[in-house]
Order: structure tokens, then sequence, then C-alpha cells
């Protein structure tokens, strides 16, 4: 399976302009190679292929006076600016055509110079490398820092310079991993998401949710105000707008960090992890959206599926209809309605529940019978 390796960079002064020099350009091309697929289309034409757009906005752009600065960078940036505008556009056509699932996708629009992410990309054709000292070699661009927190597990077959909002510089490998199988083990884990706890497993562990957007408001707050009050266009501003995306990045990176341990213990743990399939676009549109966003769920469940596949372990999702609060874990009651305030409730059975326990083992039993029914075993009862 492939993954991606991000290591931070320290790119010299020099550096960090031929790095400018390299975004712009590769943005440059990218808008015109979508200028030129617009006004086709717009006069009835067919669409230019993949060799006649490089041509023309590359090779012969070289040429003129206007874009003779695109040969200040690698031909391989302003190649992969081309790709991904052919990605874009095929993810459109994929999202109206029905064959892409999850969100609509929207057409390719110009990328702007303000943005405050930029990225190329460089292959293999790039002949990047990594020094014998540890640096970065790209080419046009020279050696550039890198801070390795750990050594790439093989040879990547691309690396992505990322400059952030914050004016971070981050190097993305693409790397070619194999399957790393932990030794088995018989527990088997259900996990109930959640706002007041990040996650209650079946076990009945609370694992408290850190909140982490929720402890910075108060400087965040206080950045936004004295952003507010800078004059559009100054530098001032634009000092004080790095200050708020660099607390925010330290409330992603916090979060971030902490979804890796928990998801790493989780599937170390147990060979099994089940989890309940959340619609978080749309619990993001209700008066929690502050709390859903700075939960991550998404985010958190995407590290326990590529950790459980790289790691032998079982990892699946129980719908999102199942009743998982309201049925009883003893006899396998549902009860008729479950308000978000009761935090625990007694079935007519006679036993006592605290809802996210209760949940996280409803989850587990789902879970199990998921599996024993895809693998021809005993159909899973009906809530």
């Amino acid at each position: 399976m492939q993954l991606r390796y991000n290591f931070r960079l320290y790119p010299a002064p020099g550096q960090q302009q031929a790095l400018a020099r390299a975004f712009g350009c590769a943005r440059v091309v990218f808008n015109d190679a979508l200028r030129a697929r617009r006004d086709a289309h717009a006069a009835g034409l067919p669409c230019p292929s993949d060799g006649e757009l490089s041509k023309l906005v590359i090779t012969e752009a070289k040429k003129t006076t206007g874009r003779a600065w695109l040969g200040e960078v690698s031909a391989v940036v302003l190649q992969q600016a081309l790709a991904d505008l052919n990605t874009a556009y095929r993810n459109w056509f994929a999202s109206l055509s029905g064959k892409r699932k999850g969100r609509k996708v929207a057409a390719p629009r110009f990328r702007s110079r303000k943005d405050r992410r930029q990225a190329v990309r460089f292959t293999r054709n790039a002949r990047f490398t990594v020094t014998a000292g540890g640096r970065l070699r790209l080419p046009k661009i020279g050696d550039v820092r890198v801070r390795w927190s750990r050594p790439l597990p093989s040879e990547p077959s691309s690396v992505t310079v990322i400059k952030d909002a914050a004016g971070r510089y981050f190097a993305s490998f693409v790397v070619e991993t194999t399957s790393e199988p932990l030794p088995e083990v018989a527990a088997e884990v259900g996990i109930d998401l959640g706002l007041t706890h990040f996650a209650v497993t079946s076990d009945g562990r609370k694992i408290t949710s850190p909140r982490f957007l929720r402890r910075a408001e108060r400087r965040l707050r206080k950045a936004q105000r004295v952003l507010s009050r800078k004059r559009k266009g100054s530098a001032n501003r634009r000092k004080a707008a790095a200050r708020v995306a660099g607390l925010h990045a330290r409330v992603a990176d916090a979060r971030r960090d902490h979804h890796h341990k928990l998801s790493t213990r989780l599937i170390r743990d147990n060979q099994a992890v089940y989890v309940e399939d959340l619609c978080v676009s749309g619990l993001a549109r209700t008066r929690l959206a502050r709390s859903v966003h700075d939960a991550g769920w998404s985010q958190f469940v995407a590290m326990l599926e590529y950790k459980a596949q790289r790691y032998g372990r079982t990892f699946a999702k129980v719908d999102r209809w199942f009743p998982s609060s309201k049925l009883c874990s003893a006899c396998g009651t549902v009860a008729e309605a479950m308000p978000l305030n009761i935090r625990e409730w007694r079935c007519p059975c006679g036993a006592v529940h605290d809802r996210d326990v209760n949940a996280a083992i409803n989850i587990l039993a789902a879970g199990r019978a998921d599996r024993r029914n895809a693998c021809g075993g005993t159909v899973r009862p009906s809530a």
C-alpha cells in the first residue's frame, strides 16, 4: 500500500524565493490550461488533448516574452500542474455521472496567488534525491534542510513540497510500504464516538475529548480581533494573518497527534475494531458544528482504517441507522426514544445502561454479526 510521510523543511532565504517561483509557475500553467479548455468548450471545439495542452501552455509559452520565465523552474513541476488539472476534471465528471461517491465535486477553478496554501510536486523524472548529509536535493532549488523524524521505508516515488497558511514548509513523500502484521490478540473492541467523551469503548473505557479548538479560543479571538483592525493589503495585516494561521496550525497538529496515538493504541491492542458510520457532514450543519469539527472524527476513523490494513487487523463500520444507543445490549429491546440529554437509562428487563458504553457494546456485537454474515454464518438479528 502507498503511504505519505511528511517532514518539516527549512529552506534558506534563496531557496524560499526559488520555491515561490516554482509555486507561481505551476499556478500559471494550471490557469493557462484551464482557460484553454474553457475557451475550447465555449467555442464548441473538442477539448485539447494532454499533449496539445502541454505544447501550448509550456513548450510554446516558454518561447514568448510573457512566459519565458517558465524555463526557470523544473519542467516536471509544470507537467504535474497539468496532471492536477486532468485529475480535477476527471473527479468532476465522475461526480456528475454518479461514479464518484460522497459529496459533489465542483468544476475546476482558477488558482489564486492569494491562496494561503501552495504546493508543487516532483516525480522521479525530476531526479530529486536525499543527499548523504540528509538534505533533500530538488532541481533548480538546491539542497533543502529536512528534519527527519523517522526513516523512509522505501524509495519515494514522488515528493510534494508544501507551504501552508502559517508559512511552514513540508515535504510529503509517497512511498510503497508492505504489510507489517502484528501478533494476533484475542481482544476486539467497539467504539462509540461522541462529544462529551471523544470515544467510549465496549470494555467501558472513556477517552476524554481534548477539545483543542475550544482550549485555544481565547487566543484565537484575540488574534482575530487584532487582524480585523489591520488595513487590507498592509504588511501588518499579513503578519496578523500569519499569527492566526499559526494558532490554527497548532490546534490541527495537536489534534492529529492525539488521533495518531489513540488509533495506534487501539489497533495494537485489538484484533478487530468496529466503529459507527457517522454522517459527519450532516452533523457539521447543526448547532454542534464547532464541536463536531473540533473532534475530527473523520480523520480519526481514516487512521484506524489504514492502520488496520497495514498491521493485519480487522476494521469495519456499522450502519449509521443501527440503533446502538436505543438498543438494550442485554435483551435486545429497542427504546422508543432516546434524547441526547439522557445519559443513563433502565430497560424493562431491569438492566441499567450507561448510554455510551451500551452503544459501544452494541456496535461491537453488530460488527461481529456482520463479519459472520459476510463469511456465510448467521444473519445479524434485526434491531
